[in-house]
């Protein structure tokens, strides 16, 4: 919710900076290099973020403020950017499309899939234009699809970067598992089957896959057989939200339940929502299930409180987190026409089950992120079994108003 600020003086023997950064080391070495001073001369005082989500990866307001001080002579300044500032000149999160296709036996079951992902590249910020997905963002749930899946294929057409993107939440994984887990859940309906139970059967036996055989070795670092994608885990955080909820349980009408499952950053992730539609329309949402597996727990608290911002973040999203242009101008100026989630609409309850890992040899997970790829998938899913109609587009909004 803060937005970019920060305080900078720029001296003749060195440099200091007071800011709220999650890329410290990177606004050091800006600062060093622009101001040609040793880097051992650039000292910065690293506050407590006020929210960062990826945008504070880019410390641009602190080299603004550095800049601002060495031209009125050397007084420090404050630089603090406005809601429309922080709205109109951000680093984006890249839009995409996704399609899938399978192919079905006679008992439901995809006996071929065809994953295409069309999405212009964080890599933009580094290079020229890739105009396609890097191995890295590719396996942030697209190619490391964990499905028992026979013939299997992942596309990626041409996507030219359309405007300033940048670090957000979750990156990939978000459009990724929002398709993959919305589009299992089509295939469960179209087969008449329970959807949790088709979910988990399409993980087929437990088994450990090493990332290597997804996309040499890209996936999650340098060591590809360090990181093994462990298919049980991903079971049992499932299994763990959609119990934790009441799986199976008699709703009145409107009501419906959804379930949804992903692993990113090494992480393992199962939502589960109870999600209400009025005659209207209109959506309240009074449950929420998150069960995590990270593997060893160092602070249990911190991890559900990020848990339960991750359930709010992706919920947020969901519904009305939108950035539009028009004209070449960001459309959005304040919280008014973007809108979060306000607290007459979060649900009263979130629940977080934290699954005990097995061993404590395993590597550690990440907390931060893992959260929200699951939130928005499992959201539409129980949208579906409340009302019938299927969401493929986000943000909701008003697509359920009658």
């Amino acid at each position: 919710m803060e937005p970019p600020s920060g305080t900078a003086q720029v001296r003749e023997d060195g440099i200091e900076v007071w800011c709220s950064t999650q890329a410290p080391q990177v606004a050091r070495e800006n600062l060093a290099k622009h101001f040609n001073m040793p880097l051992e001369k650039v000292v910065l005082h690293n506050l407590l973020l006020g929210g960062g989500f990826g945008r504070k990866s880019k410390p641009d307001y602190v080299q603004e403020a550095a800049i601002l001080s060495h031209a009125m002579g050397g007084k420090p300044v404050k630089v603090s950017f406005t809601r429309e500032d922080d709205l109109h000149h951000s680093f984006f999160h890249t839009v995409s499309v996704e399609r899938i296709e399978a192919g079905l036996d006679a008992k439901g079951k995809p006996v071929a899939w065809l994953h295409r992902t069309v999405a212009p590249s964080l890599a933009a910020l580094f290079m020229p234009d890739p105009k396609h997905e890097i191995p890295v963002e590719l396996g942030m749930g697209a190619v490391d699809n964990p499905f028992d899946i026979a013939n299997f294929q992942v596309e990626n057409p041409e996507a030219p970067t359309h405007t300033r993107v940048g670090w957000f939440r979750s990156v990939s994984n978000i459009p990724h598992a929002f398709a993959i887990q919305s589009f299992i859940a089509e295939l469960a309906a179209a087969a008449g089957r329970d959807h949790k139970e088709y979910l988990l059967e399409l993980l087929g036996k437990d088994r450990v896959i090493d990332p290597a055989y997804f996309s040499d070795g890209w996936v999650y670092g340098e060591d590809p057989k360090r990181y093994p994608y462990e298919t049980a885990r991903l079971r049992k955080v499932i299994e763990a939200a959609a119990k934790g909820i009441g799986w199976g349980r008699k709703l009145p009408k409107g009501h419906g339940l959804g379930v949804a499952g992903h692993r990113s950053f090494v992480s393992y992730t199962g939502v589960a929502v109870e999600a209400v539609v009025d005659a209207k329309g209109a959506i309240s949402i009074p449950r929420v299930d998150i069960a995590f597996d990270c593997g060893a727990v160092v602070n249990p608290e911190r991890l559900q409180a990020q848990l339960m911002g991750a359930v709010i973040q992706g919920l947020s999203l969901a519904l009305t987190g939108e950035i539009s242009f028009k004209d070449g101008k960001v459309v959005q100026s304040n919280f008014d026409d973007y809108e979060v989630l306000r607290i007459d609409g979060a649900p009263p309850k979130i629940e977080v089950h934290l699954v005990p890992t097995k061993t404590y040899d395993q590597p550690l997970g990440g907390g931060g992120e893992p959260g929200v790829p699951p939130v928005a998938p499992a959201l539409v899913n129980a949208l579906f079994a409340a009302t019938g109609k299927r969401i493929r587009s986000l943000p909701i909004r008003d697509q359920l108003a009658t």
